[in-house]
């Protein structure tokens, strides 16, 4: 089961990170609070957030200095930053967001203005899902539906093998290693192992049933859908007979 979306509270005003904590619980968040720099890198090398709300005066290192540390840093550049603070200045807004920060909230906020930047930062760090169909092969695929087919016959797939099916259908024929479609399919905030990926590959061949065949492993590079196997499969169905072997007509043999 997918967690809720974490996020990672950077302020030193236990007060604030309490009002703030409570509005995420109540709207399906995971809040998780750090008082200071230390304690929110503590926190990241643990399970990587989904959103940071990072206050600009904090003791020790700064918010703006956090920012640039954070976007430098490869694992943690994509983590969407909401920068909190009462510096309203358009300069400071300007300095808060050239370090790197998504987004700019002055205090005092309104919980229901946090909430809404909050669900647009995930909205747009959410792993992209078309709707239009896709058919590869005898193999269909309906976004809008969530229907798959193999030769006009409905197939039963999880949620998590459609999404992995989507996306291998829609750049077919590529080879795609387990990070690349970690990345693509859960999303880059999402920390799980790439063996993950072996797991739903085999759950989706097994879904797919003869079709399965279609989803390729390359060896020691990854993963790619491809129509080619059948066209390989047909031409094994009639192997050519050996040159020695006599090809009889009916009229040759004195059919009946």
């Amino acid at each position: 089961m997918r967690h809720p979306p974490r996020v990672l509270i950077v302020e030193d005003e236990p007060s604030i990170a309490e009002l703030i904590a409570v509005n995420l619980r109540h709207n399906g968040l995971s809040p998780i609070w750090a008082e200071d720099g230390e304690a929110a890198q503590r926190e990241i090398d643990s399970v990587l957030p989904d959103v940071i709300l990072l206050d600009w005066m904090l003791p020790g290192q700064s918010g703006v200095a956090l920012a640039k540390r954070w976007r430098s840093d490869p694992r943690v550049k994509a983590v969407p930053i909401v920068m909190l603070t009462a510096r309203g200045d358009e300069g400071d807004k300007v300095q808060g967001l050239d370090a790197g920060a998504d987004d700019y909230i002055t205090k005092p906020f309104s919980t229901q203005e946090l909430m809404a930047r909050i669900r647009a930062v995930l909205r747009r760090r959410a792993p992209e899902q078309s709707v239009d169909s896709v058919s590869v092969g005898d193999v269909t695929l309906d976004g809008a539906t969530y229907r798959v087919s193999f030769q006009g016959q409905a197939l039963k797939i999880g949620p998590t093998e459609f999404k992995l099916l989507n996306y291998l259908m829609r750049h077919a024929e590529r080879v795609h290693t387990r990070s690349q479609l970690l990345d693509k399919v859960w999303g880059d905030h999402v920390f799980i192992e790439e063996r993950t990926v072996d797991v739903h590959i085999k759950r989706l061949r097994e879904a797919l049933g003869d079709a399965g065949v279609m989803v390729e492993t390359v060896r020691g590079a990854g993963y790619r859908f491809t129509s080619q196997v059948n066209l390989l499969a047909n031409a094994r169905e009639k192997p050519p007979l050996p040159a020695d072997v006599p090809q009889h007509s009916a009229s040759a043999s004195g059919g009946i």
